[in-house]
């Protein structure tokens, strides 16, 4: 069931706290207070909330705290949440060559206790919303779809449901085995369905879903240029996985001719509407080409790491303009499945060619933040503590032995340890409370993953 909104007129006060808004100013309180009224905030500023406040349900004394946003979460695959550990030295390709067989053996089931996992990982580590891109449908594997969505909104996490595909198996010239993938027509039909039964467009919604085809090496060109057509039609948007590797630069140009960025061009593929995931082999034009049609990327430092990709160019895409969020990536490729540590090693990861300046402290928080509600069409909504905007927030503790000598709060967020969360809003409710989820047991959910890792690798 899903979590439901706070009263309207019920209100959570936050004082005496430092505050990063990340607004159009970067405007910041070293002690400050936040009033949330119903699901929205009401009130932000410097010093003490004003005291003619009624209807308080909760006061919270943030001494020794930092209150952001909650983190947002651009690009991740849920389902790998129980086949973590695999393949751990390998290049995307032979990864994926070496993992694609076990995944192809998923049902409904598996998918929901996977996908608590992931979002419980997020959760706790500051993320308040989040997108996953599903792409595996096995023919006898059930409302895989519908289980994920299920378990998100046990947890009470804002989410966008990607609903992908795959239709370019081994025998038409793609990596996954021919058991993996889907008819383009039923592909088709499934993904309008998706958007018709659970696409939420409201402004607090909690759930919304895009159509996206995985990547150009499993995916023929028919479905990207009719999913693009499908999802403006139905007025969602587009997300799929681009420029990972020097290898799929490689193949896209002996098979179309040309690079990633020139391919999805020709299918209609870029545009406001559309955010891609990875995106590390990207040229000048490839940059200019995503800034001049807003199109957005879905930087994942830790897993481009894990699979030898390579380092993003994500300070030159920030100069250009070039909308750039946040991405956990799959937990098959990033164990960790937290959002927040993603902060800390984006910023290290873009310094590694010598500028210090490459990232900031306050501009990984952005990215993490802002960049990814901006990624996912829902700036408007989230991404900063404003005045109007939905109340998701994320308090860190940052008085503590790691963190309590960091002379900056925002560094002690994105350049320390993450700090421990203690208290996360979602929607105006608290579903991380001192570290620990309050929607669903953890023990449950960590017992219910053991089991369907133990299913799946059974299943060989």
């Amino acid at each position: 069931m899903a979590v439901q909104p706070p009263p309207a007129d019920q209100r959570i006060v936050i004082e005496n706290v430092a505050i990063a808004t990340v607004d159009a100013n970067d405007t910041e309180y070293a002690r400050g207070h936040v009033v949330v009224l119903g699901n929205k905030i009401e009130s932000v500023g410097d010093g003490p909330a004003p005291q003619w406040l009624d209807n308080v349900v909760r006061r919270v004394n943030g001494e020794g705290h930092l209150i952001t946003p909650g983190l947002v979460n651009t690009h991740h695959h849920f389902y790998q949440w129980i086949t973590r550990g695999l393949a751990q030295d390998n290049i995307l390709f032979d990864w994926l060559v070496a993992l694609y067989p076990t995944w192809a053996r998923i049902d409904d089931k598996l998918v929901h206790a996977a996908a608590q996992g992931s979002a419980a990982a997020l959760l706790k580590s500051g993320c308040t919303t989040a997108s996953d891109h599903h792409y595996v449908f096995p023919k006898d594997g059930g409302d895989i779809l519908g289980a994920e969505i299920e378990a998100v909104q046990e947890l009470g996490m804002r989410f966008t449901a990607l609903r992908g595909s795959m239709d370019r198996s081994k025998k038409d010239g793609g990596l996954p085995p021919d058991h993996a993938v889907e008819k383009t027509e039923d592909i088709l039909i499934a993904s309008e369905a998706a958007v018709d039964r659970y696409h939420d467009a409201s402004f607090d919604s909690m759930l919304q879903i895009a159509i996206a085809p995985c990547s150009p090496f499993s995916v023929s060109t028919e479905l990207m240029r009719e999913a693009a057509v499908l999802a403006r039609r139905k007025g969602v948007r587009l997300h799929t996985h681009g420029s990972e590797t020097a290898e799929e630069e490689q193949f896209c140009k002996e098979l179309f001719g040309m690079g990633p960025t020139d391919y999805f061009e020709s299918t209609g593929w870029l545009g406001e509407d559309v955010w891609m995931a990875h995106c590390v082999h990207m040229n000048d034009s490839d940059i200019a080409k995503f800034a001049e049609t807003g199109t957005g990327v879905a930087h994942c430092p830790s897993s481009n790491a894990r699979l030898a990709a390579g380092i993003a160019r994500v300070p030159d895409m920030l100069k250009a303009g070039v909308p750039v969020g946040l991405g956990v990536d799959g937990t098959a490729s990033n164990e960790s499945g937290e959002l927040g540590t993603e902060l800390r090693n984006a910023l290290l990861i873009n310094r590694l060619h010598g500028r210090p300046d490459a990232l900031t402290a306050r501009s990984s928080l952005r990215l993490g933040t802002m960049g990814g509600a901006r990624v996912l069409g829902r700036h408007n909504e989230i991404g900063s503590i404003e005045v109007g905007k939905l109340a998701d927030l994320a308090l860190w503790k940052i008085d503590g032995i790691m963190h309590s000598s960091i002379a900056d709060p925002v560094a002690a967020l994105a350049l320390g340890a993450l700090p421990p969360l203690a208290l996360l809003l979602v929607n105006g409710n608290p579903v991380v409370e001192k570290g620990i989820l309050t929607t669903v047991n953890e023990d449950r959910i960590a017992q219910a993953c053991a089991r369907a890792a133990k299913d799946l690798a059974a299943r060989g």
